[in-house]
C-alpha cells in the first residue's frame, strides 16, 4: 500500500515517531476492542465469512493472543486500552460488564468500559458498572438491531447525561444498513437528552454529512475517525466532496478511533490517512491526543 504520491506507506514501527514529532505523550484511541475470547473469535469468524460472501476480503490484521495485542497497542503508543464490548441480544450486557470490570482490574492501562441493551434492568446494571469505575460505554445499534430512542433506555441515558461518561455508538448505516441505523433515532435521543456525550463511531459512515451536522448542533457530540478515509473504506463509503472541511471546522470534536484489532490493514494506515488530509499540526494534536484524552479522562497533558 502506498500513498497517492507513491511514497512508502507508514509502518506500525513509525507511528511513535509521528506522535513524538507533534510533542504528544502518545495516542488517545477511543475505539479499541478487547473482548472475551469466545466472543472475539465469533467476531473474527463473522468478518471472515463476510469477506467470502461479498468478495471483499476482510482479513483480521491482528489475529493474535490478548497478550500480543496488548503489547502491540503499547508499542504504538496507546496510553489507555478500552475494551468496548457490546451486546447483540438481551441478557448479555450484565456479564459483559462484569468481564470489563475484570479486564480493567488485571490490565493496568485498561480504560474501564461498559455496555447496555434495551432490556429490563438496563439502568440498574449500568449503574453498577459506573459505580465500579466504568468511564466509557459502547453501544452498537447495527449489530444489536435496536432503536436507541426506545423509552426503555431513558433512565440509562439520563444517568449518562448526568455523569458525562462518553458513549461510543455505532449508529451509521455502514457497512450495511439496519432498521434503526442512521441519524434519525440518535437525533430523537438528543432531543430528550441534549447534553449527552456521544462519540459517533466511524463518523457515522456513510451518513457522514448528517452526523457532522449533529456534531455541529450538539455541544457534546463527537465523531471518531475509525476506518474513515482508509483505502479499504473508500471503496464502499467514500468521504463526500467537501467533507474534509467539516473535519477542519470540528477540530475539537474529531477523535482518533481505529477498531483495533478487527481491521483489514495495519494500524499505521489510519494515522497515514489523517496525515494525508493535511489539516495541520494543531489539528493532528487534537485528534491524535487532546480530544480523546479529554473524553477518556487521561492525564493533564490533554488540557
Amino acid at each position: 500500500m502506498t500513498d497517492p504520491a507513491g511514497s512508502p506507506a507508514l509502518r506500525d514501527a513509525d507511528v511513535p515517531a509521528v506522535w513524538r514529532s507533534l510533542g504528544l505523550p502518545g495516542l488517545a484511541d477511543i475505539h479499541v476492542h478487547f473482548l472475551p475470547e469466545g466472543m472475539l473469535r465469533k467476531v473474527w469468524q463473522f468478518f471472515d465469512e463476510r469477506g467470502e460472501r461479498d468478495g471483499v476480503p476482510w482479513t483480521i490484521t491482528y489475529r493474535d493472543t490478548e497478550d500480543e495485542r496488548l503489547a502491540t497497542v503499547r508499542r504504538l503508543g496507546l496510553r489507555a486500552v478500552p475494551s468496548l464490548t457490546y451486546a447483540h441480544k438481551p441478557g448479555m450486557s450484565a456479564w459483559l460488564n462484569e468481564w470489563c470490570t475484570e479486564f480493567a482490574a488485571r490490565v493496568p492501562d485498561a480504560l474501564h468500559s461498559a455496555t447496555l441493551f434495551p432490556e429490563p434492568g438496563n439502568a440498574d446494571y449500568l449503574a453498577r458498572a459506573l459505580d465500579s469505575g466504568a468511564r466509557l460505554v459502547k453501544m452498537h445499534v447495527q449489530v444489536g438491531a435496536y432503536d436507541p430512542s426506545d423509552r426503555i433506555l431513558d433512565d440509562a441515558w439520563d444517568q449518562l447525561q448526568q455523569c458525562g461518561v462518553p458513549v461510543v455508538i455505532h449508529c451509521g448505516s455502514g457497512p450495511a444498513p439496519g432498521r434503526f441505523t442512521g441519524v434519525g433515532p440518535v437525533r430523537e435521543v438528543l432531543g430528550r437528552f441534549p447534553d449527552l456525550t456521544l462519540v459517533i463511531a466511524h463518523a457515522g459512515l456513510p451518513e457522514y454529512l448528517e452526523f457532522a451536522d449533529l456534531a455541529t448542533e450538539f455541544a457534546n457530540v463527537h465523531l471518531d475517525t475509525t476506518m474513515v478515509g482508509t483505502d479499504f473504506t473508500e471503496r464502499f463509503a467514500p468521504m463526500p466532496s467537501g467533507y474534509v472541511d467539516r473535519w477542519r471546522d470540528l477540530q475539537h470534536k474529531v477523535v482518533l478511533g481505529s477498531d483495533f484489532p478487527n481491521i483489514p490493514y495495519p494500524y499505521a494506515h489510519q494515522i497515514e490517512v489523517l496525515q494525508r488530509l493535511d489539516l495541520g499540526d494543531a489539528w493532528m494534536r487534537d485528534v491524535l491526543w487532546h480530544n480523546g484524552a479529554r473524553l477518556m479522562g487521561l492525564d493533564a497533558a490533554a488540557r
